[in-house]
């Protein structure tokens, strides 16, 4: 309200003034969404399109064969990638 009557338009009011207050809450919110979808093995076998293969549907397909030494590495791939972005969430979060 105090910009609008400094002059400012809308546009400018929500680029320097709300941007700037969501910005981390919407990294973070972002980043832990990615994290929570990565690890939805049910929804991916349940979503995903013919013929196309992600990380957990690898892991699974090769635990449900018993291969497990196949599976190690696609499943230490999905937790190194969902660990990555929850340091960054950590680290952000420690700033405040």
């Amino acid at each position: 309200m105090l910009a609008r009557s400094l002059g400012q338009s809308t546009l400018q009011t929500i680029r320097r003034v709300n941007l700037p207050l969501i910005k981390r809450g919407m990294l973070t919110a972002f980043i832990l969404v990615f994290i929570e979808s990565m690890k939805e093995l049910p929804t991916a076998l349940l979503l995903r399109p013919f013929n196309f293969e992600t990380l957990a549907t690898y892991v699974y397909q090769f635990v449900s064969d018993e291969m497990i030494e196949y599976a190690a590495l696609p499943a230490l791939l999905i937790v190194l990638m969902g660990l990555i972005p929850f340091i960054v969430v950590n680290r952000l979060l420690e700033k405040d």
